[in-house]
Parts: C-alpha cells; sequence; structure tokens
C-alpha cells in the first residue's frame, strides 16, 4: 500500500468537506469515529462490500476529515476533530447533532466483541 495523503488543515475545504458528507454511510463512519477512538477498517461494521467501505474512507481521508495509519497490513482510522475545529469551527458538533437528531448513518457501527474488549 502507498502511502496516504492527508491534506494539510489550510488545505480542507468547505466542499470537500461537505462532498464526503453527503453519503449516510460516510456520516455514520464520522459517527462512529467521533467517540475520539482510533479504529481498525476490521472493527467497522457497515451494510456495504469490505471494497465499498475501503472507498468510503477514502473519500474521508481525501476530504480531510479522517487521518489513516497503516501498520503492517492493517489499517487505522481517526476522525481529525481538532484539525476541523480549527478549520471550519462548531461544523463537525452541528453535523453530528444533526446526525444524530435525523439519525443518519444508523447502520454504521463497530463490531461488538471488538468494541467490548476496548472498555
Amino acid at each position: 500500500m502507498r502511502r496516504a495523503h492527508h491534506p494539510e488543515t489550510g488545505e480542507i475545504t468547505l466542499m470537500g468537506v461537505m462532498a464526503a458528507l453527503s453519503d449516510p454511510i460516510r456520516v455514520g463512519l464520522v459517527r462512529v469515529l467521533a467517540d475520539g477512538q482510533e479504529r481498525g477498517w476490521g472493527e467497522l461494521r457497515a451494510p456495504v462490500a469490505k471494497s465499498t467501505l475501503s472507498h468510503h474512507l477514502k473519500v474521508l481521508r481525501d476530504a480531510g476529515l479522517t487521518r489513516t495509519r497503516q501498520e503492517g497490513t492493517r489499517c487505522f482510522v481517526v476522525l481529525r476533530r481538532e484539525e476541523l475545529q480549527a478549520r471550519y469551527p462548531g461544523l463537525l458538533p452541528a453535523v453530528l447533532a444533526a446526525a444524530e437528531d435525523e439519525d443518519v448513518g444508523h447502520q454504521v457501527a463497530v463490531s461488538p466483541s471488538l468494541q467490548e474488549s476496548s472498555l
């Protein structure tokens, strides 16, 4: 796997962020990652094929919403909360509140067995 590109905070654009958040699966991924935990890609559960999940994670990374780290053959992802807050103050909390209120992305979750072991 080649090294993933992560836009610098100043390179993150509002249109890129909004486009990335235009899909309910990606909103669900952001909701799951909003707890601040770094998650292995294998921990994330969504009603899509693995290749489609990988595509959604790439869209979020390219837009600057997440940071991906590779360790051997495993990939880990974390929400770039501080960078997003610095670039667009209040945007992420507003998106998360609206997604919660409208139940957008509810079908995305963390694997229960993996979630329990991290407690």
